[in-house]
C-alpha cells in the first residue's frame, strides 16, 4: 500500500511501502549491455583458452609418459573421453550435445534480464565451458556430435586414480556453478537487485511479535 504526502513547495510525492520478509532491494544495477557484455567475454576467453589447451595436448602428449607437475599434484596426461565424468553415458554421447543446447539456451534465456556482474561471471564460464566440450562433440572423432572429448588434467595420479581426468572446459563449468550456487544462497539476483534477509523477523523481541 502506498501513502501519498505533500511536500513543502505544494507537490505531491509517493511514499514508497515499508519493506516486508522476503521482499528485494532494489538498486540502480548494472546496464545490462554491460552484464552481457562482460558474459560474452568470459565465455570467449574460457573457449578460448579451452581449445588452445586441447591442441597443445594434441601436439605435446601423444606417446609420452604422464608429465608432473607441483610434485605429483597434478598430472598432464592424454586421454579421449566418450562420456562425462567416470565414463557416465560413454555409450550414448549423442546426448550430450542436445543438454548443452538445452543449457546455451536457459543462459540465453537468463541473459534477457541479466544485470548483475557476479552473474554474468558465473554464466560465463558456464558457457565457455559448455561451448569447449561442445566442439569436441560435434568436430572430433569419431564422427559428428558422437565425437570424444579431450581431457588432459589428473589430480594425484597419472591416470585418474583418485579423480575424473578433466580439461579447462570441465573446470569452467565446475566454477561457474558453484559461483551461481553461492550467488543463490546470498540473495544476489540476477536482475541486480537482492532479496532482503528475514533475520529482522525471527530475531523480533518475542513481546513484539505478539503485539503483531
Amino acid at each position: 500500500m502506498t501513502a501519498t504526502v505533500a511536500s513543502v513547495d505544494g507537490e505531491q510525492m509517493t511514499a514508497a511501502p515499508p519493506a516486508g520478509p522476503g521482499t528485494t532491494e532494489t538498486g540502480a544495477g548494472t546496464p545490462r549491455r554491460r552484464a552481457v557484455g562482460l558474459l560474452l567475454g568470459i565465455s570467449l576467453v574460457s573457449l578460448l583458452a579451452d581449445l588452445g589447451t586441447k591442441q597443445l595436448a594434441l601436439t605435446e602428449l601423444p606417446g609420452r609418459e604422464p608429465v608432473s607437475v607441483l610434485g605429483g599434484a597434478v598430472y598432464f596426461t592424454l586421454t579421449r573421453n566418450s562420456g562425462a565424468a567416470w565414463s557416465i553415458g560413454a555409450d550414448h554421447t549423442w546426448i550430450f550435445p542436445l543438454i548443452t543446447f538445452a543449457v546455451i539456451g536457459w543462459i540465453g534465456w537468463m541473459a534477457l534480464r541479466l544485470r548483475s556482474l557476479p552473474w554474468a561471471v558465473s554464466l560465463g564460464l558456464v558457457l565457455g565451458g559448455a561451448l569447449g566440450n561442445l566442439t569436441d562433440r560435434i568436430f572430433r572423432a569419431p564422427g559428428h556430435f558422437v565425437g570424444h572429448v579431450v581431457d588432459m588434467i589428473s589430480l594425484f595420479g597419472p591416470y585418474g586414480e583418485h579423480y575424473p581426468v578433466f580439461n579447462l572446459a570441465d573446470s569452467s563449468l565446475c566454477c561457474g556453478v558453484v559461483l551461481a550456487v553461492f550467488l543463490e544462497l546470498t540473495g544476489r539476483q540476477r536482475d541486480g537487485s537482492r532479496a532482503r534477509a528475514e533475520a529482522a523477523a525471527v530475531d523480533a523481541p518475542a513481546d513484539e511479535r505478539e503485539r503483531a
